[in-house]
């Protein structure tokens, strides 16, 4: 091949791969642009991967179901997410193995509006896959009564209401930076309860990803980006449990400029999908 047809090859390549418009970028903890195929292969070799999501956004969802499916080629997997609250377990199993239909799912658990759209398609996964799914969320009545009069409430509820959350007492850092920032961004309508109310979520999610963590497993965990960005959030409560295990963090952001992190997105997780602002919504 002669050097201009060479040339003239190579142009017309730079051309379509960079003339068209992409939707997401990744960038690692320090804001350097990765490939989705070294992010794999690094994510392979750990044991929970927290995967925090924006929750309209349908690269994020669309990445989930990528991901996850690539790493089952190379893993055995448990998944578990938050939009499913632990009470909604035996629902989901049913619907897992084939004893319930999804309009029964639909009418017996509390899906989230967006689940047949965002969630069910990895649900879906496992299914067909014969993978757990877990639901690790404590149900939002119990976090609602946190909300209200903090973690006392809790300590009147039954045994068997106690199962469906992290055991009690729950520990709690109030200093910690993403808790705090809580009561920034509410406003007058923050305070200590507020705050107390994600912790019991984190807590909640943590503990079930751990009591259903199998060695040898990647556990792939998915929930809103603030349950694990900068490394709190649940992964804080994980780490408190065993800290032995190898754990990794994803963040979805969304910026107008894709293709330089901005420094608040920096440090997030250690792979930060930088998604295009313009990006339609779910809902």
């Amino acid at each position: 091949m002669s050097k201009t047809i060479l040339l003239f090859l190579l142009s017309i390549t730079a051309t379509i791969t960079y003339g068209q418009k992409r939707a997401y970028v990744i960038y690692n903890s320090k804001g350097k642009k990765v490939s989705y195929k070294k992010m794999i292969k690094k994510l392979a070799k750990k044991d929970i991967i927290l995967f925090g999501e924006i929750h309209n956004n349908p690269i994020a969802h669309w990445l989930q179901y990528e991901l996850t499916s690539e790493l089952h080629s190379l893993r055995s997997l448990i998944l578990g997410a938050e939009m499913i609250e632990a009470d909604n377990q035996t629902q989901l199993d049913d619907y897992l193995s084939d004893k319930i239909t999804y309009e029964e799912l639909d009418t017996t658990a509390r899906l989230w509006p967006n689940y047949k759209t965002d969630y069910a398609p990895i649900v879906d996964f496992a299914k067909e896959n014969k993978l757990p799914f877990i639901a690790t969320n404590i149900p939002r009545r119990y976090a609602r009564l946190v909300f209200r009069n903090g973690f006392q409430t809790l300590d009147s509820l039954s045994n068997k209401e106690k199962q469906w959350m992290a055991p009690l007492p729950i520990p709690f850092d109030s200093e910690l930076p993403r808790y705090k920032n809580i009561l920034t961004m509410m406003g007058d309508h923050g305070s200590p309860e507020l705050v107390k109310a994600q912790a019991i979520k984190d807590a909640t999610m943590a503990h079930f990803i751990l009591k259903n963590y199998k060695s040898d497993h990647l556990f792939i965990h998915y929930n809103g980006s603030y349950h694990s960005d900068y490394y709190e959030g649940i992964l804080w409560y994980l780490k408190r449990e065993k800290k032995d295990l190898d754990y990794a963090t994803i963040s979805a952001v969304s910026q107008k400029n894709i293709y330089k992190l901005e420094k608040e997105n920096i440090g997030a997780a250690d792979f930060i999908i930088c998604v295009d602002s313009d990006m339609t919504t779910t809902y």
